[in-house]
C-alpha cells in the first residue's frame, strides 16, 4: 500500500520561501509520476506541479511557473516542492499525489492520481 506524507508547510510572509516534502512508501515499478496539488477554502483542488518518477520533464501551473520547483530523490523516495516568492494567493492546503497505475499519465489531471497524502497547510501573509 502506498503512503504519502507531506511536511514543510507553515506560515510565511509574502515574498518568502518554503520547501514541502512528500515522503512516499510502498511505491512500485509501476509508479509513473508524482504531483503536487493545492486547495484553497471554497475552491477546487488545482494542479501545481508534477514530475515523472523516472525523471525527465517537469510540469507547472502557469500561476507558479518560475517561482516553484519540483524535484525528487529516488534514494529517499521523496518528492519536494521548493516555493519561492510566495504570494498570498498561494495560501492553500498542499497535497502530494502519486500515479502508480502503470498506464498513461496525465501530469496535470488529478483524476490520474490514485494515491493522495493528507495535505499540509501553507499560509502566506501580506
Amino acid at each position: 500500500q502506498v503512503q504519502l506524507v507531506e511536511s514543510g508547510g507553515g506560515l510565511v510572509q509574502a515574498g518568502g520561501s518554503l520547501r514541502l516534502s512528500c515522503a512516499a512508501s510502498g511505491l512500485t515499478f509501476s509508479t509513473i509520476g508524482l504531483g503536487w496539488f493545492r486547495q484553497a477554502p471554497g475552491k477546487e483542488r488545482d494542479f501545481v506541479a508534477s514530475i515523472p518518477w523516472s525523471g525527465g520533464n517537469t510540469y507547472y501551473a502557469n500561476s507558479v511557473k518560475g517561482r516553484f520547483t519540483v524535484s525528487r530523490d529516488i534514494a529517499k523516495n521523496t518528492v519536494y516542492l521548493q516555493m519561492n516568492s510566495l504570494k498570498t494567493e498561494d495560501t492553500a492546503v498542499y497535497y502530494c499525489a502519486a500515479d502508480t497505475t502503470g498506464s498513461t499519465w496525465g501530469p496535470r489531471d488529478p483524476s490520474d492520481y490514485n494515491f493522495w497524502g493528507q495535505g499540509t497547510q501553507v499560509t502566506v501573509s501580506s
